[in-house]
């Protein structure tokens, strides 16, 4: 205890000084909302690691990484590869050239000047003030299970102290504060994940012979996964089967493709000043989310060894099915008290980077898109930010009864709900909005309702993962999913976003583009 209390008091002592930092330079509400579009670029590399992966992706991921093996890893090349290399070249550069000549503020009002639409912008804000939550709750969850492991006390009670921990430096920081905390907490992040992925390892002989004796454990997997497909933690799932178009779909390209469509995400290159900056802040998150998903899901995978060899049995079996809290209690049983508190002072780096980010998205949604745009129909006011803080704190308590109420084992399903329906919605106006300037006001608006509506429908009622977690399906027809096998395993995502792509080109084509200056004022940098 004592290691913990000391490595806390500091790790918030320095929290709260960024914070402060923040809040004295936040003088206008383009500091507020965009931290004055001067952010540097190490900060801002961090800061969107961070933001990006969050504690679903250590505690979340890390558990199903060990009940499904190393064929998780694949999300992590999709991590760097689409949320880094093509979010940051492909979409970032022209996000921020755009944002400025827009003069947007939050991603949906970029999307909603774009296409000259108060409706896009208010709705885009809407569904993220209604359906982020979930996802914060998700991250949140990810370290108060921790807690509860480590301090042996009830889930409820951790998860309402941290929320509000994490909620207090947002609403008084903006994001200036949200960003140098998030830099802060990544470096904490990097250097704990870093540590863990060496000492497991080292403990187990080396690579290969950690990875020749978590083969050996194949034969104790229990019979209802063989049958579902797995074929042990060091293979990918057997082809076509239940749990390959699981981890394919969902837990690979659910998440690793729709990180473009995150709107806290995607606000962050319009912090930036110039393509170079950008540019600079490329190989900072790519490191950065090489060292944390990488070693997390290679580690949840070991985890089955360190179980198996100690108490013979597999992490599954000895946390009762919640996968939450393999990661959790792997730290706890097999490192020295002092680094498990060091390790909890990470997650609650990851889960504040992550959550902050998250609430002062969901407070600018409600002030910027719903409030200005949608009620007072784009007339700006003085009390943007009094507005904003009032959005965060209906998020903290969305985000409490949420958390409180989602089962257990929800952190990952969670986290590819969010990001596949973000993905299905957002990505293709989005992407035709930066790169083709025929786009149409129809077309957007078409297009968000029909990802949308076709990816929570699919998610609701045939995806077996989220079907089985909200209960909607079970309580509305007296079944857990509409769709049987393969269907109920294919992500929403691989069958929303082609339709919104689809549905935006033909409805372009068929309707008037938006006015000839706008298109101009929106590509005049690019």
């Amino acid at each position: 205890m004592f290691y913990l209390i000391t490595f806390t008091l500091i790790y918030l002592a320095i929290t709260v000084y960024f914070s402060w930092l923040g809040y004295r330079r936040t003088v206008t509400v383009s500091d507020y909302l965009l931290a004055g579009r001067q952010v540097h670029p190490v900060t801002m590399g961090l800061s969107y690691g961070a933001t990006y992966i969050s504690t679903s992706a250590i505690i979340g991921f890390g558990g199903v990484s060990a009940l499904y093996g190393f064929g998780l890893t694949w999300l992590s090349f999709l991590n760097i590869m689409v949320g880094v290399f093509i979010a940051f070249v492909i979409f970032g550069k022209r996000t921020r050239k755009m944002g400025k000549a827009l003069d947007a503020h939050t991603f949906p009002e970029l999307l909603g000047r774009r296409y000259e639409s108060r409706f896009v912008q208010g709705f885009s804000g809407l569904m993220i003030l209604i359906f982020m939550p979930v996802y914060t709750a998700a991250v949140l969850i990810g370290i108060s299970r921790f807690i509860e492991v480590y301090l042996s006390i009830p889930f409820s009670t951790a998860f309402l102290a941290f929320l509000l921990i994490t909620s207090c430096f947002v609403i008084w920081g903006g994001l200036k504060g949200v960003l140098y905390t998030s830099a802060f907490q990544g470096v904490i992040m990097v250097v704990s994940m870093i540590a863990i992925g060496i000492t497991s390892y080292y403990s187990l002989g080396g690579i290969s012979e950690a990875h020749r004796s978590l083969d050996a454990v194949t034969p104790c997997i229990p019979q209802f996964l063989k049958e579902a497909g797995h074929r042990g933690f060091t293979s990918m799932p057997e082809t076509f089967s239940s749990i390959w178009w699981y981890v394919i779909t969902t837990m690979i390209m659910g998440v690793g493709i729709g990180v473009i469509g995150q709107p806290q995400l995607n606000i962050r290159f319009m912090t930036l000043k110039s393509d170079r900056e950008i540019n600079r802040s490329v190989p900072f998150t790519a490191i950065f989310i090489l060292c944390t998903t990488g070693i997390a899901y290679a580690v949840g995978a070991l985890t089955n060894t360190f179980f198996y060899s100690t108490y013979t049995e597999l992490p599954i079996h000895a946390v009762q099915g919640n996968v939450d809290k393999i990661i959790p209690l792997y730290i706890d049983r097999f490192y020295p008290q002092w680094f498990v508190a060091l390790f909890l002072v990470a997650l609650m780096s990851a889960a504040m980077s992550a959550g902050s980010s998250q609430f002062h998205a969901l407070g600018t949604s409600l002030s910027r898109d719903i409030f200005e745009q949608a009620l007072l129909k784009g007339k700006s006011v003085a009390e943007t930010t009094i507005v904003t803080r009032v959005g965060i704190v209906f998020s903290i308590f969305a985000t409490l009864i949420i958390g409180l109420v989602l089962p257990e084992s929800i952190v990952a399903v969670a986290t590819a709900f969010f990001f596949s329906l973000c993905g299905a919605t957002f990505i293709p106006v989005y992407l035709f909005g930066l790169y083709w300037r025929r786009g149409t006001k129809p077309a957007a608006k078409a297009s968000i309702l029909s990802g949308f509506f076709t990816s929570l429908i699919w998610m609701l009622l045939f995806h077996q993962q989220e079907a089985e977690a909200f209960g909607l399906c079970r309580k509305l027809f007296n079944t857990e999913t509409l769709a049987g096998h393969p269907w109920n395993m294919i992500d929403a995502q691989v069958i929303a976003l082609p339709i919104g792509l689809i549905v935006f080109v033909v409805v372009s084509l068929a309707t008037r583009p938006v006015h000839e200056e706008t298109v101009k004022k929106a590509f005049v940098h690019i």
